[in-house]
């Protein structure tokens, strides 16, 4: 860019200028001077984009310097000139005295200008690097918004700004705002991106709008969230130096990780599955090794220890995906387990269904990606038993992590690549504290029998052994007790602990009943309770309420003891059907007992010894006996 000047005020503000100029006035005697700002980073574009173009750019300048000299101008090239011709221009206008508009983007090439440019005080009273400097000390380090941009502009003239402590100055003022606690620096006016960092309360009156805007301050945490956009504008470089300086400011790590984030988001597509859209045509593409260092150096600087930002868990699992697809290092990928495993309790199903990128594994999600992170939760469970609290002697998280695996189980079992021992070992990772119910393990186990029906006899009973029939819901043995899919041990177990469940039931059902008719035997009727009270003409209204409750009361639990006796009747018919299945199972079991062992070894020993021997069943023989003395006295009650 070539610009057509006067030399007088140019020569009384710029040291440099002035210096050159006088160097060239043998030649001319002009008051013109002709300066040419030549950018370096221009100069490289136009020589890679526009390559055939550059010899009749050549010819121009030629063609330009023979005017030039016709004319006798004194010719002046800025070959390293700081910033670009905006910001000379910028310059220029100063010189002739211009008012200009500065902001935190403009200000930082228009300070290293006037540094190239020797424009300081010694030479000229109220000079530029003055005016700059004090525009950066009022209202660019003093809001948080105001220095990441002025970090971003130091960005084209990185060299010099990191020689005049403009970029340790900006990381600073973000560090320092970032992490005080009081909440009004991360609203109006600090945080403020239109540059009014100092404008009071009074001239808001002189703003149209501003006494409307001036009420409604901006939450906190949106914006934060803007200050959070605005650092994804930086490059990699120096937005990694704003992590380390924020890390050592022992800033707190909820704020490192929303930066990590918001920064993963913007410079890695699909990360989020929810938000896989296809760059624009004028977004500049990244490659894929460019996007393996973003997210080496992006999980590096994630804190370790458990976020407090619900969200974060997913973001983590599409790190992890994205990871795995640009085959990252072994550490990050590590890194990031070990970091999801931490707070796995947070996870959704959806998150665990990874899908397996690598041919070695055969099946449709990696379920070895899962046992892994699984591992990870429960030495961090270990690791804090202390800071556990716990309800009925179980964690709450532990049982989340339970009821997430059984559902992942469920998911993957109808893979029929899926081999029984991948599935077990999952099944039984989770200790016995996890599940409060086995209902979902069962589903998982029937799913994966009826979706592989080629596994042998003792892979099912393997199979099987996962669940515990004892943590089985009614509806659940139920269900079992019809399921062809099921070896013989099982539904056998299955049956025994639903009779024991329904015997504890109707003995339950039994004590409710009775003891509302044992107080009632010895406490008064309501109504001859309300006929023995004395009532006073003050107290009648109070009274006649009183008498109103206990009769409502009386009639309430004759309802319910009429919908127990319905209930205990169900039972009861229930309990015969299985009576006369389970009895007719102990003569076939009995019978196949006396053909497979001699007469002296079963003649001396109960017929439950047998069944619990054949099936290995334990419980007690009491549990195989349906004809106990309680349910003839239950029965004999009835009547």
């Amino acid at each position: 860019m070539t610009f057509h000047l006067h030399k007088f005020p140019l020569m009384s503000k710029s040291r440099k200028l002035h210096r050159l100029i006088t160097e060239q006035e043998t030649r001319s005697s002009s008051s013109m001077a002709l300066i040419t700002v030549i950018d370096p980073k221009v100069e490289e574009t136009d020589k890679k984009g526009k390559g055939h173009e550059i010899e009749d750019d050549k010819e121009e300048e030629e063609v330009e310097e023979q005017e030039i000299e016709e004319n006798g101008y004194p010719h002046i090239k800025l070959e390293d000139f700081p910033g670009s011709s905006e910001s000379f221009e910028m310059v220029a206008k100063f010189c002739y005295g211009v008012k200009m508009d500065l902001s935190a983007s403009t200000v930082v090439p228009l300070r290293c200008a006037a540094e190239h440019l020797e424009m300081t005080e010694e030479y000229s009273p109220d000079n530029l690097i003055s005016k700059t400097e004090r525009f950066l000390s009022h209202s660019v380090y003093k809001s948080l918004r105001e220095s990441i941009k002025a970090l971003k502009a130091c960005e084209s003239v990185s060299p010099l700004a990191g020689s005049l402590g403009i970029t340790e100055q900006c990381i600073d003022s973000i560090v320092s705002r970032a992490s005080s606690a009081d909440p009004s620096l991360f609203g109006w006016p600090v945080n403020d991106g239109g540059g009014r960092g100092n404008i009071s309360a009074t001239d808001l009156q002189l703003i149209p709008g501003g006494a409307a805007k001036s009420r409604k301050k901006p939450s906190r945490d949106s914006n934060m969230e803007l200050w959070f956009e605005d650092l994804t504008q930086l490059s990699l470089p120096i937005f990694k130096t704003v992590i380390l300086s924020m890390r050592s400011g022992d800033l707190s790590s909820d704020i490192i990780e929303s930066c990590l984030i918001c920064y993963a988001k913007k410079h890695i597509p699909g990360i989020l599955r929810s938000n896989r859209k296809p760059p624009s045509s004028s977004s500049t593409a990244v490659s894929e090794n460019e996007q393996r260092e973003l997210l080496e150096t992006i999980t590096s600087n994630l804190p370790l220890d458990k976020s407090s930002i619900s969200s974060t868990t997913r973001f983590l699992f599409g790190l992890l995906r994205t990871a795995t697809i640009l085959n990252a290092a072994e550490t990050c990928r590590d890194l990031l387990e070990r970091k999801i495993g931490s707070q796995l309790e947070r996870a959704t199903l959806d998150d665990l269904l990874v899908p397996s990128y690598s041919y070695l594994n055969e099946t449709l999600y990696d379920v070895d990606l899962v046992e892994r992170i699984l591992g990870h939760f429960l030495d961090t469970l270990e690791q804090s038993n202390t800071a556990i609290v716990e309800v009925d002697g179980k964690s709450p998280s532990l049982m989340l992590v339970g009821k997430l695996i059984d559902g992942f189980l469920a998911e993957i079992a109808s893979d029929a690549n899926l081999k029984s021992d991948k599935f077990y070992n999952l099944a039984i990772s989770l200790p016995d504290q996890a599940r409060l119910y086995d209902d979902g393990l069962y589903r998982a186990v029937d799913v994966y029998l009826k979706a592989h029906p080629w596994v042998s006899e003792a892979e099912r009973e393997k199979i099987c052994g996962v669940m515990d029939c004892q943590k089985l819901t009614l509806e659940a043995c139920t269900h079992a007790a019809q399921n062809e899919r099921l070896p013989l041990r099982a539904v056998v177990q299955v049956l025994f602990f639903e009779q024991l469940q329904l015997r504890h039931a109707i003995a339950g059902t039994l004590l409710a009943a009775q003891s509302p008719s044992t107080s009632q035997s010895t406490e008064p009727r309501p109504s001859a309770a309300i006929r023995n009270l004395t009532i006073t003409e003050e107290d009648g209204d109070e009274a006649e309420g009183e008498r109103q409750v206990d009769a409502g009361k009386w009639k309430k639990t004759v309802r319910e003891n009429q919908v127990l006796r319905l209930d205990m009747d169900t039972m009861r018919t229930r309990v015969h059907r299985l009576e006369r299945e389970c009895s007719n199972m102990k003569k076939v079991i009995a019978k196949i007992d006396k053909e497979g062992s001699s007469p002296a070894t079963t003649t001396d020993r109960p017929r439950s010894w047998s069944i619990t021997k054949k099936f290995g069943c334990k419980f007690k023989t009491q549990v195989c006996d349906s004809h106990e003395a309680t349910m003839v006295d239950h029965r004999s009650r009835r009547s």
